[in-house]
């Protein structure tokens, strides 16, 4: 699961780090490169629906993506695995910051708590090969025996 709260902690050490603040930790190169490979869903588009319940915003809105997309944290029923959208949801958060948290699934899938095994095996095991089902199932094909509908 993204962990959306440790993303926001982190752009504000480098936030803090540009502004003079205490020196942190720099990214290793391996990091820098891996940033630059994940741009696999670039150009794509997603559709999602929120069901937002009547006691809102005591209680987070259910989201699902109706795109089919081979991605480690979406399933093929379109579920999604956010922390926000369960166990980390506020009262004080909102839907924008739910918007932030599904680009940040695109920008930085996640394979160690995945909906979508498979996806989540290839990133870890083969990320080049993770990258070309991503191209080929956005691009409208099929990845394994999973028909994928173009997106892009």
């Amino acid at each position: 699961m993204i962990r959306l709260f440790k993303v926001k902690e982190k752009q504000r050490e480098l936030a803090e780090n540009a502004s003079g603040g205490a020196p942190i930790k720099k990214q290793s190169a391996g990091e820098l490169r891996l940033h630059k490979d994940i741009r696999y869903y670039l150009g794509g588009t997603f559709l999602f629906t929120f069901q937002v319940s009547p006691i809102y915003p005591h209680e987070a809105p259910k989201v699902k993506c109706k795109t089919k997309v081979y991605h480690p944290n979406i399933d093929l029923e379109g579920n999604v695995c956010l922390n926000i959208l369960r166990e980390d949801w506020k009262p004080v958060l909102n839907i924008n910051t739910v918007i932030y948290g599904l680009y940040h699934l695109f920008t930085e899938p996640n394979y160690e708590d995945p909906l979508n095994h498979d996806a989540a095996a290839v990133l870890r095991e083969n990320p080049k090969m993770f990258e070309s089902n991503v191209r080929r199932a956005m691009a409208g094909g099929y990845v394994g025996q999973t028909f994928f509908t173009r997106c892009m």
